[in-house]
């Protein structure tokens, strides 16, 4: 198995998809190079502001939902749910974030992804994110 890398991977991210008072995206990162790739466990992810600067605190991953290794070929897409409670139902403090920086498993470079959804609590008390693993597809 070799490892997809930073250089080798897009990053995108799928419309809001809510229900329930959550607010559910996928993150996406799709193999745009030529060679056949795997990705294993959780993207990093972070809130920032134009300046590149952490908005929130970093959201916290799913342990209930087992990582598996998801084999990527030319064009393939493997996705992550990214999810919150949305924060005007639990009162905190809000930002908008500008970018969501999302970095493949086992990489340190990050990828910036401009952010679509709306804001999200800053203060990590209450509707903190969390992220699932990554699955095979684009979230769709």
């Amino acid at each position: 198995m070799r490892r997809c890398h930073t250089s080798e991977v897009r990053a995108s991210l799928g419309p809001n998809r809510p229900g329930a008072g959550q607010s559910n995206f996928a993150v996406v990162l799709t193999n745009g190079s030529r060679r056949t790739c795997t990705l294993y466990g959780f993207p990093g992810v972070a809130f920032v502001n134009g300046a590149g600067e952490a908005v929130t605190p970093n959201p916290e991953r799913a342990t209930d939902q087992a990582e598996r290794a998801v084999t990527l070929n030319p064009g393939d897409s493997a996705w992550s749910t990214l999810s919150y409670t949305n924060p005007a139902i639990t009162g905190v403090t809000t930002v908008t974030p500008a970018a969501l920086l999302v970095t493949p498993p086992d990489e340190t470079d990050p990828i910036t992804v401009r952010w679509t959804g709306d804001k999200v609590s800053n203060t990590g008390k209450a509707s903190v994110p969390w992220v699932s693993p990554l699955m095979p597809g684009n979230g769709a």
